[in-house]
């Protein structure tokens, strides 16, 4: 699946001033994230479960 093909979500936390901005993308077996200034930029993708379990980390910080 190319990147355009994906339906990229920006984070709730990101400004509406266009700063700041992470995307994410996620299909049935991973989650892909991009910096939504620079789209043309190769995101990075993981597992759902490696983003469950950094989800988890940021929640407890």
């Amino acid at each position: 699946m190319s990147n355009t093909e994906l339906a990229w979500f920006k984070s709730s936390y990101s400004g509406t001033q266009g700063d700041s901005c992470v995307e994410v993308a996620v299909t049935e077996q991973t989650v892909h994230v991009r910096d939504s200034k620079d789209v043309m930029r190769t995101p990075f993708a993981v597992g759902r479960d490696g983003w469950s379990r950094f989800l988890d980390f940021v929640a407890e910080a």
